[in-house]
């Protein structure tokens, strides 16, 4: 029993239950009363395999992940999955992201994102006192670039926007100087050209140009992100009721299990429901950085910012993407979206967090390591 207790010292009842209560208000915004309900009975499912991986996640000792080449090997065993993926990978709406494995898909891009926060929270938590030299901000940056590029090509422009920020949020936690962050958005203005020019396929432009002017095209290029606006608006304060979304129900929103589902959501909810949705957010994100500022080194401090940066860049993405403010790039909100690799790579990281509470500050030994 004592063991029991001590296993789950950690263990943050408001976190789990934040996010459990946004993944049901997923669930139910699945579920049709039109129809079957394919994919929330689908869901059903990854949930309880989601639970699990976080009961699971809670268990470990993560300490080793601050020394030896653990990260290393896991962020190694990342880029060849990468690869394997475009060479043996199923092809879906156009892009080759994810194994067809029968019974279930799993897109590998999701534990990218987790495993490159443990590369970027080892690396940065070793160099601290010098990461005002510009040549760790160029080594970290390789490190993402590498999977960004792996997944970019896919093409999943999305998840690759998301890999981006997860480097740029856990830099700017790290502590760059201004100087060198101008350097790192010139740079970017400078790949973006590059890659308009030479990597973003024809429909990654239409889209772009479609955000710039979505009225130009309503019929073509600029429908689903035309469509996802109507259904936010046509939520009004108190939604049409769980079920009864006309947008989404009569399918006149396409994808709103996934990339529209705040959309589909907001559409049922109502601006009550959107302002439920964004304080639940907010609780999970608030223990998350309460985990980083209680940790017991930088490591586990930079690993619970990392998985704060993962959920808020999908969150915010996604709702500027499903209101117009941003292009269409197909990404997930955090436990709401179908899905089971998002869902359980999520659970899995607030395991995760959890579990690095139970343990104290202590002065880690220098050790040999790859990076």
């Amino acid at each position: 029993m004592r063991a029991l207790r001590g296993l789950f010292s950690g263990f943050d009842w408001l976190l789990v239950g934040g996010i459990f209560f946004l993944t049901c208000l997923g669930l139910v915004t699945m579920y049709s009363n039109q129809g079957d309900n394919l994919y929330f009975n689908r869901q059903l499912i990854w949930i309880v395999v989601a639970v699990g991986g976080l009961l699971l996640a809670h268990i470990p000792d993560y300490r080793f992940l601050r020394i030896g080449n653990t990260a290393f090997y896991l962020y190694v065993t990342v880029v060849v999955v990468l690869m394997l993926v475009l060479l043996v990978g199923e092809v879906t709406l156009g892009a080759q992201s994810r194994f067809n494995l029968g019974f279930f898909s799993l897109q590998p891009s999701d534990p990218a994102k987790l495993v490159l926060i443990v590369v970027l929270a080892k690396y940065f938590s070793k160099r601290h006192e010098m990461i005002g030299d510009f040549k760790h901000i160029f080594i970290s940056g390789m490190y993402a670039l590498i999977i960004f590029g792996l997944v970019f090509i896919q093409p999943d422009f999305g998840s690759a926007i998301i890999l981006f920020f997860i480097w740029l949020g856990m830099v700017l936690v790290a502590g760059i100087k201004i100087r060198h962050l101008l350097t790192v958005f010139i740079l970017g203005a400078v790949a973006f050209m590059m890659m308009w020019q030479f990597a973003f396929q024809d429909y990654q432009k239409t889209r772009i140009m479609t955000f710039l002017d979505p009225l130009s095209d309503i019929q073509g290029a600029g429908y689903n992100a035309y469509q996802s606006t109507v259904a936010v608006g046509s939520g009004q304060i108190f939604g049409k009721g769980i079920g009864y979304g006309t947008q989404s129900k009569f399918l006149f929103l396409p994808e709103y299990e996934t990339d529209f589902i705040f959309a589909a959501y907001a559409e049922e909810w109502g601006l009550i429901g959107v302002f439920i949705l964004f304080v639940f957010f907010a609780l999970v994100i608030w223990r998350l950085l309460h985990f980083a500022q209680k940790a017991p080194s930088n490591f586990e401090a930079l690993f619970s910012v990392g998985v704060a940066i993962l959920l808020i860049s999908h969150f915010f993405v996604h709702i500027g993407m499903n209101i117009g403010l941003l292009p269409v790039t197909g990404t997930t909100v955090p436990f709401l979206s179908y899905g089971g690799s998002h869902l359980l790579t999520e659970y899995i990281a607030v395991g995760m967090v959890m579990a690095m509470a139970r343990y104290r500050r202590v002065t880690i030994e220098k050790d040999i390591t790859l990076f």
